[in-house]
């Protein structure tokens, strides 16, 4: 049940196109906020958005059934954290495979507040392996009708990191975000964060479920932490279709924020020639799965350049250049390339 790869030199198809028009990316000028607005943080719903009244939503737990007043009066706690898609970038493969066709911009940063999963799921049953989240969206994927479900290991989902969030920036979850509750995992891939939550239970085996064993996987290999990741926000102003870069010619401090689900960023490098590297500055995170800022001063002179820019996380991992091919075009970070003319 593998995705279907495009043909060469074949267009976004029209199903690709019905996606895009569901879905939306963050535009890249947004990196400049260090908490994204919400109604620009990248969205992806994989089939349709489920209605759920506040009032009379419900959530099972494995030893209750709690409702939304009884999960606010738990103990609270907010948490910034970066999503990211595990596709973001896909559509840049080739030969490109179809789906939701990403460019850069499947991100966002923003503050999540709820009340932490591990004490929810106490006592854990001795023989449990898994834990299994259940959201209220159902739908169809390559002919296998489900409702979307990802797992985690227990030992994971008693991470102290990981929430039941029910706010998002202060607010109350919107119905596109997840609302009433949504998983947040800090550092995973967006597929991990399940949205509009209506049950958790403990498996005594590996879980098999589609989203897990069949999508999301490169060959045989789960798509499970955040790769490093640096983007900048395009410099200058752009030309409509486009969006090439015009730049007027001096000093011009390039900027933008990087990543990582794996380790801390310690270092961002910019190239403005393909072949030469220079380090730029980067900023501490605000919070360990916060984004960091960026920033690079660029003594910009008249011509045509590709800017690039690349991370590399305290593990040792660094973008790569060019992208390792995967069918399913999962957990892409080539580096970013942003064509740019700097004029007199």
């Amino acid at each position: 049940m593998t995705a279907r790869i495009a043909d060469l030199g074949e267009g976004i198809t029209v199903d690709e196109l019905r996606l895009a028009t569901r879905n939306h990316g963050m535009p890249l000028e947004a990196l400049r906020y260090d908490v994204t607005p919400a109604g620009l943080h990248y969205l992806l719903i994989h089939y349709d958005i489920p209605f759920a009244d506040p009032s009379t939503w419900r959530l099972e737990l494995p030893d209750r059934v709690v409702d939304l007043d009884e999960l606010r009066a738990l103990p609270r706690v907010s948490r910034t954290v970066t999503l990211e898609c595990a596709g973001n970038g896909r559509a840049r493969l080739t030969p490109r495979p179809i789906s939701q066709p990403w460019l850069d911009e499947a991100v966002g940063c923003a503050t999540w507040t709820g009340t932490p999963l591990a004490p929810l799921l106490d006592p854990v049953p001795d023989d449990a392996v898994d834990v299994v989240f259940t959201g209220a969206d159902h739908g169809l994927d390559r002919g296998v009708e489900q409702d979307y479900q990802r797992a985690l290991s227990v030992a994971e989902a008693q991470r102290g990191e990981v929430l039941l969030a029910y706010e998002m920036n202060g607010q109350p979850l919107l119905p596109q975000h997840g609302a009433p509750v949504r998983l947040i995992v800090p550092g995973w891939y967006g597929m991990t964060h399940v949205k509009w939550l209506r049950r958790i239970e403990f498996s005594t085996e590996p879980f098999r479920g589609f989203q897990q064993a069949v999508a999301y996987r490169i060959d045989d290999q789960p798509v499970t932490r955040i790769q490093p990741r640096a983007l900048m926000i395009p410099p200058g102003f752009p030309d409509f279709m486009s969006r090439h870069r015009i730049v007027e010619a001096g000093h011009t401090t390039l900027t933008g924020r990087t990543w990582s689900g794996r380790a801390p960023i310690i270092r961002v490098e910019v190239t403005t020639d393909d072949l030469t590297w220079h380090d730029a500055k980067v900023a501490p995170p605000p919070e360990r799965y916060a984004w960091q800022r960026w920033e690079y001063g660029w003594d910009a002179r008249p011509g045509d350049y590709v800017l690039s820019v690349r991370a590399t996380d305290a593990d040792g991992h660094q973008q790569p250049v060019d992208q390792p091919w995967n069918s399913q075009g999962m957990s892409n970070n080539m580096a970013q390339r942003v064509p740019v003319t700097v004029r007199n």
